[in-house]
């Protein structure tokens, strides 16, 4: 059999998790389909198909299902910004049902595999909006028609029901039930034919038949009211949750100023504009691409897309990002990344996909409900069957407290209480600078023991200046300087960069190097002029049987002053010192205290030398671990988590294996580049407060799942309480769910306007 092929199609008018489940049973029931996966957010469909399988059959089912499926072709293309957002008419998305147990997610939502949706709950897609819907007011939707004609018949009946007998009114509360019945029934049946037979549908469905049975048609038409006013109140709300996404959209341009060759200006569309464009940026503009600066200089407002509320000054050769805002000079700035591919893009994408990804705790409620509604609906069939002979109930009343108890029974509530808390934190999130790349990097966050940071970039500017350059007996400091630029050429090292800038200072000709290598961690090396030069560190002299001379008490008095010392040999013998000191971030201090105010223990990593690690770490008031190579970094981790959950705070390149190893990894530092596309989390402020914040952001999420879990089982618990005593009845019982979920919806969007407080505390 030949080799399998991957195609990818894109799948319109999925709109919640159930939408996912559907398309994904039965696309895998096809001959000669395999790997099936499905991403929500995205809409796409990917899978691998034997050359005995069809594409055309993969299409055909999916259209079947009520959805249109436009193939993409071999490769899986990036959705356009937004795209999928304006087609989430009803975002009722109780379980994104992602097969990912582990506790990062580094993999792309699209190589996600969606598994079905948990049993006990979910809608087909006939449940939700029209397309058309989208672009209307919530009053003016499907749903809210039908609330509304509901609502009419069962108060039309009531109103009758004072003048007239019952026997004419009777058949208006039948009527009200009825209508509501077509769709509703519809739809429990083609979410059991997809295998979801225990939906709420399915069990209000079943309950307001039995009750018309038993003759209580005026508590079936309340029945069907609630539950299609608690659908109305969930769409509202899932539409503000979305809301924060969509904003991101909106911080791109429509327009750009394309400079034509002949310096002449043309407006396009900004998703038009191609790498290598050259656009220019008026003050006032906002910036409508990646790209790096050719000419001008002017304050750039970030805060839109990195939360940093002071303007930045940029000028020719450093980048800026799309969405932020020109103050003031004018730009020309050269287009860096295509729009699909942008800053703003790139953190859409990232929250879509983040919101696909289950935290742990997610998981167990979605295998915990799948217990849930099968165990409940046994209950229900033996509150019927065993109580007329138990206690002496009769027949009507077993039933009519066994339906009741039938709408107890879906989980709705309960399982979209977790991603609806952790959608609107990682929005929330997002709005300020705080990315988190799904729901399980976000819960560890906030459950860490410890925070280990590196030095260099993330708790300093990551921007060393030389401070001061001694030579050995028989050189100068400009030939140290020299034979030390020689070998620094081509590297992107902060130290390497701030030796080439002193030397270009100074005006020093820099001589060519050959056989240029790097020792990780240690040094780099190269031939100059015959001569085998290495930079590196002074434990590397050591090592290099190297001997400092006279020179040795000057490097125990630069290093006390917390300076990071090289040290240059040439054939072995010590050319130099070269000192460079990399200040502090402005709100190290600060941040360091918060962290520990929230009662987890910062400790630094760093690769320099004691002294000076230890002289930053008093100054900033933590512990440190210095002189660790990269293999170092990783044994310190795995000690640390020995004692808790550990959170790496790093610049996203060099401390990637770092990064990898603890819990959760945090870039910050290295640009917002790398920090979209490495570890669980990103700072863009690159500030360290943006730690804390993070803390904060975490706990406030889980705080909010742990009340949105309280109330979903609390109202379950009593209203069962409550129907078995024969309290309440049917029209409470749906409240139980319907209720329910609506209040965790609305509990968690308060997220949305979560901010950091001063001290960054744990409460939303």
């Amino acid at each position: 059999m030949g080799a399998a092929t991957k195609l990818t199609w894109r799948v319109e008018g999925m709109d919640c998790a159930s939408c996912v489940a559907k398309v994904t049973k039965a696309v895998e029931r096809l001959p000669g389909v395999s790997a099936v996966e499905v991403n929500l957010m995205a809409e796409r469909l990917t899978l691998d198909l034997d050359p005995a399988g069809r594409p055309e059959a993969v299409e055909e089912q999916v259209t079947a299902l009520g959805y249109v499926a436009k193939r993409l072709g071999g490769t899986v293309a990036a959705p356009p910004v937004g795209a999928a957002l304006a087609a989430c008419g009803h975002d009722h998305d109780h379980s994104h049902g992602h097969k990912h147990d582990q506790g990062h997610d580094h993999a792309p939502a699209a190589a996600k595999a969606a598994a079905p949706e948990p049993a006990g709950h979910g809608h087909s897609h006939a449940d939700h909006d029209d397309p058309a819907d989208a672009t209307k007011p919530w009053w003016a939707t499907g749903k809210a028609k039908l609330v509304w004609l509901l609502g009419a018949l069962v108060v039309g009946a009531y109103a009758l029901s004072l003048v007239l007998p019952e026997r004419l009114t009777y058949p208006l509360f039948l009527a009200a039930t009825a209508v509501a019945l077509v769709p509703f029934g519809r739809r429990a049946w083609a979410l059991a034919r997809a295998g979801s037979p225990f939906s709420i549908e399915t069990l209000m469905v079943t309950a307001a038949v039995g009750a018309t049975v038993i003759g209580a048609a005026e508590e079936a038409a309340i029945v069907v009211l609630l539950f299609a006013v608690g659908e109305l109140l969930e769409n509202v709300a899932a539409g503000r949750a979305r809301a924060g996404i969509r904003a991101l959209a909106s911080l791109m341009p429509r327009v750009a100023q394309r400079i034509r060759a002949d310096g002449s200006t043309e407006e396009i569309p900004a998703d038009r504009l191609a790498v290598g464009d050259l656009v220019l940026i008026r003050p006032g503009d906002r910036v409508p691409c990646d790209g790096i600066i050719e000419e001008g200089t002017s304050a750039l407002d970030e805060s839109p897309v990195t939360g940093e509320s002071i303007p930045v000054a940029r000028g020719p050769g450093e980048a800026v990002v799309a969405g932020s805002i020109n103050a003031d000079g004018a730009l020309r700035v050269r287009v860096t990344r295509a729009a699909s591919d942008n800053t703003i893009a790139r953190i859409i994408r990232m929250v879509e996909e983040a919101t696909a990804s289950r935290a742990p705790t997610q998981r167990f409620i979605e295998r915990f409900s799948e217990w849930w509604t099968p165990g409940a609906m046994i209950v229900s069939l033996l509150v019927i069957v065993i109580t007329p002979f138990a206690f002496g109930w009769d027949w009507s009343t077993s039933l009519y407290r066994g339906l009741a108890i039938l709408l107890i029974a879906c989980p709705c509530a309960l399982v979209i209480s977790v991603p609806a808390a952790m959608a609107s934190g990682l929005s929330a999130g997002a709005r300020r600078g705080l990315l988190v790349k799904g729901g399980a990097a976000l819960e560890a966050i906030g459950a860490a023991r410890t925070v280990a940071f590196d030095k260099t970039g993330t708790l300093t500017e990551g921007r060393p200046k030389v401070t001061d350059i001694l030579a050995a007996d028989g050189r100068s400091p400009e030939q140290a300087l020299a034979i030390a630029s020689a070998v620094e050429q081509g590297s992107a090292h902060p130290l390497a960069k701030a030796i080439l800038a002193e030397a270009a200072a100074r005006g020093i000709a820099v001589p060519p190097a050959s056989a240029q290598a790097a020792i990780p961690g240690r040094a780099v090396t190269g031939t100059v002029d015959g001569v085998a030069v290495s930079v590196g560190s002074p434990r590397h002299a050591r090592e290099a049987n190297a001997t400092l001379g006279v020179l040795e008490a000057a490097l125990d008095r630069l290093e006390g002053e917390g300076k990071t010392v090289a040290v240059v040999l040439a054939d072995g013998a010590v050319a130099g010192l070269i000192a460079l000191r990399d200040e502090p971030r402005a709100d190290a201090v600060a941040g360091i205290a918060a962290i520990t105010a929230l009662g987890v223990r910062p400790v630094m990593l760093t690769g320099d030398n004691r002294r000076t690690g230890e002289a930053i770490a008093i100054s900033l008031g933590l512990d440190a671990k210095a002189e660790l190579l990269p293999d170092d970094k990783l044994r310190e981790i795995g000690k640390l988590r020995e004692r808790g959950s550990v959170v790496m705070v790093g610049d996203g390149i060099n401390d990637a294996p770092a990064l990898a190893a603890a819990n959760v990894g945090v870039a910050m530092g290295g640009g917002t580049d790398v920090a979209l596309e490495t570890a669980d989390a990103a700072v863009l402020k690159d500030r360290v407060m943006g730690v804390a914040e993070l803390i904060g952001l975490s706990r406030a999420t889980m705080a909010n799942v742990k009340q949105n879990v309280a109330v979903a089982v609390g109202l379950k618990g009593v209203f069962l309480v409550t129907t078995l005593m024969g309290i309440t009845g049917l029209w409470p019982a749906i409240l139980a769910d319907t209720g329910a979920t609506v209040l965790v919806t609305l509990n968690a969007l308060r997220l949305l306007r979560w901010a950091p407080t001063a001290r960054t505390t744990a409460s939303s």
